[in-house]
Order: C-alpha cells, then structure tokens, then sequence
C-alpha cells in the first residue's frame, strides 16, 4: 500500500479542455457506444439499475444511416421527413436572423447550429398539452408546434406585434397559447419552475406532463440540485434535459462536471433515472423522450437525459468562441451533423434524396425571407413603431399597485 505523505503540499486542481485555439480538435475523452448497443430497461425499473443508460450512450444511427437495436422507435418515413424538414428550417431561421443580428438590424441572437435534434425530438415526442420549460437554445420546438413564424421575429425585432411588447430580449421567447413557458435569462430558474408546475399538474389530476432543458453549465448552479430533489420527493411527472453541447459561455462542459465523463448519471444519486443520449441522433433522442414521457405519465416521477451535442456557433452575438477554442472544431466532432445523420438514414431508407434535399432548402430560405419581409411591415428595431410605453405597466398585476398608478400618472400615460 502506498504511504501517504502529510507534509506533501496540496494541489489546486482546475480542469482543463482538450484543445486550446490554434491546437488540434481533440475529442478522444467523448465516451461513445456503438449504435443498438445500449438495452432499453423497462419504463418502470429502478433508477439504480440505470448505471449502463446514464454513462454510455444511447445511439440509434450508425455511421452508414442504419437504425439499430432497442432503441429504434420504428418511426415511419413521413415522420422522418417532417423532422428533418423541421430541422432545415430552424437552421435556415437562425442563419438570417444571425446574419441580421450583424447587420444592425436586431440587438442579440442565439443559434442553435448542431443541437436542432435536440428541441425537435423532444417537442415531437411529447403531447401538445405538455409544458415546455426551455433554455435559449430551444426555437426548435416553436417550429414543431406551429408557432408562426413572423410573430416569432417580431418579438425579435421589437416591433409594434411584439407579443412581449420589448419587455424581453430577443429569442426569450413565450407561447402561452402553444405551452411554451417564457424563457428566462437567468439560466437554471426554468428547472425549478418546470418541476413545480408538474407537480401542480400531479395535484390538479391532469395528464399533462412537463420538461425542461439547461446547458452543462447551469448544473453547476443550486437551482439544477433543488429541481432533482424536489422531483424525487414528489415523483413529479417532469423529463430533465440536460443539453451537453460541450460548452457553457466560455468554459469548457467539464467545469460543471468535473471531468467526469457523465451528467446522466447524477440523476440516480438523486433517486432519477439517468439516459445518456446521442444528442446528434433524431431517433435516439425520440425514442429517450417516448420512454422518459410514458414513465412520468404512469405515476413514475422524474427521468434525466442528458443529450451530447456540440455547440457549432458563439454562445450567443455577443461570444467570440475563437478566443477559448480550436477554429471549426464542430467540423471534427464525432458524432456529427444531427441534419445530415437524419438525411444520410431517409437516403438509406429510399426515402430521400440530394436533389429534394436542395430543393427543401431553397424553399424554406425563401419562407424565412419572406416572413421577414411581413415581420418589417409592423416595424423594425431602429424606426418602429414600438409599443406604446404605457404597457410597460400591463399583464404584471391583476389589481395594479398605488405605486404602480402613480408612476404611470407621473409619465402622462
């Protein structure tokens, strides 16, 4: 047995990335499975068994476009087709809307270039009555459930049909009439929020489930720990995502995890099944939302993904990531492209192909055009018109305060 020195003097331990800028992408610390290697425990198993779903990964597609194993939810060809075209426009959305942001024409955006099977899988494997508690990074399930898309680039633009009225920064969206709870900058609130209205669901004797989503980051904050107690305590139908996109603003995923290779697997501490997901794989993520919604839905509580993803673009506008990583590193990540894995398995099936691809594509650049073109016809962020200032006082209190009154007296409005 080594002897253990006392007066050896402590290490201070910080983790660090892989890859620096200017070094070599380096993504050999990523622990993969391969494709239908991970078993589908039954959805009313004890978290404790869940050890192998929560630190390998769940995967579906393998790299020649074949759905494999257990966890393939045998989706027909018009589903697929329906996602990957959900997943194409939330791409051609954030391309023009991120080219405008650079162009004055907008104050803030955030992209979601490489985690669109994230928000899309998810939103279409839940029901339209669940209730989304989303981060920044989620625009995706707008698009799979209808939300119109001029409207959405209102808010953006701060414009006279800004459903928020310029009271939010742009893509802090809310739906209430689609169950889209208003996104919140201060990251990690939504977990607590989404846990608790589940509960209130659980309480009222509604169907209903609820889900929510933070980045790797956020796991570090204490609202992250309250939300996964307060969900094992009460057995809250709720579905816990943590999006692993490598990156919080500029430190690296293993801040928050401390190099450990897993956030799944915190949930069976917690008392929580853990999935581990493929985050760049539609069906993967699909068939991990199916089992994790039948299980809140049959009176089992809470369950944990964590989908592996990697984060393509700046964290937001206002992020240069060429100061804390390699140029184009999301060109060498192993699990790829989640648009082109999903496009490489319908071309597989027979269903696709390069030429309808293209022509997808085209369509819907020039459908966000021209919904941009409409949303420009209400206002725009630098002539307006904007919403009256008086509604800065509007939807706060049923009964408006004293205090409240007289500031709106004091500005004439």
């Amino acid at each position: 047995m080594q002897r253990i020195n006392d007066n050896n003097p402590l290490g201070f331990h910080v983790p660090e990335p892989s890859a620096r800028p200017e070094e070599q992408p380096d993504f050999s610390h990523i622990r993969l499975s391969d494709a239908g290697a991970i078993a589908r425990p039954p959805v009313d198993c004890d978290p404790a068994i869940t050890h192998e779903t929560s630190c390998d990964l769940i995967r579906v597609l393998d790299d020649d476009g074949k759905a494999n194993g257990p966890w393939d939810p045998k989706l027909s060809a018009t589903h697929l087709r329906e996602a990957l075209a959900l997943m194409c426009l939330t791409r051609a959305y954030d391309d023009r809307m991120f080219k405008l942001q650079r162009q004055g024409k907008m104050s803030f955006y955030v992209k979601a270039l490489g985690e669109e099977a994230v928000a899309i899988a998810a939103a279409r494997a839940m029901n339209s009555e669940d209730m989304m508690f989303p981060s920044y990074r989620q625009q995706g399930i707008l698009f799979a459930r209808n939300r119109d898309m001029v409207e959405m680039m209102c808010h953006c633009i701060s414009n006279s049909k800004d459903n928020l009225k310029g009271r939010q920064l742009p893509i802090h969206y809310t739906w209430a009439e689609g169950n889209f709870f208003s996104i919140s900058g201060n990251l990690g609130t939504q977990f607590p929020q989404a846990v608790g209205w589940a509960m209130a669901a659980q309480a009222k004797g509604e169907t209903a489930i609820a889900a929510s989503w933070v980045g790797d980051g956020t796991t570090a904050e204490g609202d992250f720990h309250a939300a996964l107690t307060l969900a094992n305590v009460y057995r809250a139908p709720v579905i816990l995502n943590v999006v692993n996109n490598q990156w919080a603003i500029s430190s690296f995923a293993g801040i928050a995890s401390g190099a450990q290779p897993s956030f799944a697997a915190r949930g069976i501490g917690y008392g929580i099944p853990g999935l581990r997901v493929d985050g760049n794989d539609y069906l993967a993520l699909f068939a991990a939302t199916k089992w994790a919604a039948e299980r809140a839905r049959s009176g089992l509580g809470a369950t944990l993904i964590e989908s592996v993803t990697y984060r393509g673009e700046s964290h937001s506008t206002s992020d240069d990531p060429g100061r804390y990583r390699p140029k184009d590193e999301w060109k060498s990540w192993p699990l790829g492209d989640p648009i082109l894995r999903l496009q490489q398995h319908l071309i597989a099936l027979g269903e696709w192909g390069e030429k309808r691809q293209q022509e997808l594509e085209t369509a819907q650049a020039e459908q966000v055009r021209l919904a941009y073109k409409e949303a420009t016809s209400f206002g725009t962020l630098r002539e307006g018109p904007l919403a009256p200032t008086s509604t800065i006082f509007d939807d706060l209190f049923v009964e408006q305060p004293w205090h409240l009154r007289r500031q709106r007296q004091d500005l004439g409005v």
